[in-house]
């Protein structure tokens, strides 16, 4: 796989990393055997970037990677998340002092010294994003994470929390389906050195290898409260999807790897990063980076998936608290 480079100064990881979320259960159930084979076949296929969090399970998904980590004697690179909290009087928490405590909870169930990315899951609004950055300079230093980042974020916060302490990395909702980060986001990593770390790039599993439908089992309550996905929307929504199912196979590649091609495309800080459990699809698009977007193939995705396609918002309303919405 080709590599690209994790942040101006980070470690050089392959062009697609491995979300973990899924070990967690966060999409139906899974056991320790299954997630390991799933990193196994990242790891054959040059996936060197693992991407986790202490809310993925809880804990689960860390422990799992961390054993994956010491059985095989391993050493991928790491990003891991805090921020986000089971309390509804305070979802979000970026108190310096409940940070350090979960990055060492992290770090133990990862059994590391030391994580690459340490991104708040979410900004809490009260907290300036400058004491944020000022903390996780003192984490560089201690030599707990290797660089710090931030997820669902925007531009302005971006420039804010660079000047302070810089950013390796900024993790947003960015395919074919969710193209927020256009309005100034990319362009604004791409100034500062800061990688995008592009989640869900496979619009939820509908750029799966089989459309993800809601009565499927492995939906999860997650997905049923977006409302793309809900009524009139989802018909909608699929209709599309099912036609660029059908560009794919034209052109002779899996669903996930055209549409994995296609982030990919947009920049090169862009790494994007897929989940699952499931070794047999990991298959099916780790080869993404080798697939070319000629303007061809670029005039037929456009044609049917143009800017602004997807029916219904993104997230629910209890889902969009956190995130920043910047346009």
């Amino acid at each position: 796989m080709k590599m690209r480079t994790l942040g101006a100064c980070g470690p050089d990881v392959g062009a697609i990393g491995l979300g973990c979320m899924s070990f967690g259960g966060m999409s139906g159930d899974t056991d320790p055997s299954t997630s390991f084979a799933a990193m196994d076949a990242a790891w054959a296929a040059g996936i060197t970037h693992f991407d986790t969090a202490n809310v993925y399970g809880p804990h689960i998904s860390e422990q799992v990677v961390g054993q994956w980590i010491d059985a095989r004697g391993a050493r991928p690179s790491i990003a891991t998340k805090a921020g986000i909290q089971r309390d509804p009087d305070h979802p979000v928490n970026n108190d310096p002092t409940y940070l350090e405590a979960e990055l060492d909870g992290s770090l133990n169930r990862l059994g590391v010294e030391r994580v690459d990315v340490f991104y708040i899951h979410r900004r809490e609004q009260a907290i300036p994003i400058a004491d944020v950055a000022g903390f996780m300079g003192r984490m560089i230093d201690k030599g707990k994470i290797g660089g710090w980042g931030m997820s669902e974020i925007s531009p302005t916060t971006l420039r804010q929390a660079h000047a302070e302490t810089p950013v390796r990395a900024v993790q947003n909702e960015y395919s074919l389906w969710t193209r927020l980060p256009e309005l100034g986001l990319l362009d604004e990593c791409a100034r500062l050195g800061v990688s995008f770390v592009a989640f869900s790039p496979l619009a939820r599993g509908v750029f799966g290898r089989n459309v993800i439908d809601p009565d499927h089992p492995d939906f999860g309550p997650f997905r049923t409260e977006m409302p793309r996905f809900q009524g009139e929307n989802w018909v909608q929504n699929k209709n599309r999807a099912m036609a660029f199912h059908m560009i794919a196979d034209e052109y002779g590649a899996s669903v996930p790897a055209l549409a994995l091609a296609w982030v990919l495309a947009q920049g090169d800080h862009i790494i994007p990063i897929p989940g699952s459990r499931s070794a047999a699809h990991i298959k099916d698009w780790a080869m993404a980076d080798d697939i070319i977007l000629t303007p061809d193939l670029q005039a037929k995705i456009d044609a049917v998936l143009p800017v602004g396609w997807a029916w219904g918002d993104r997230y629910s309303a209890a889902q969009s608290r956190a995130p920043e919405q910047y346009c």
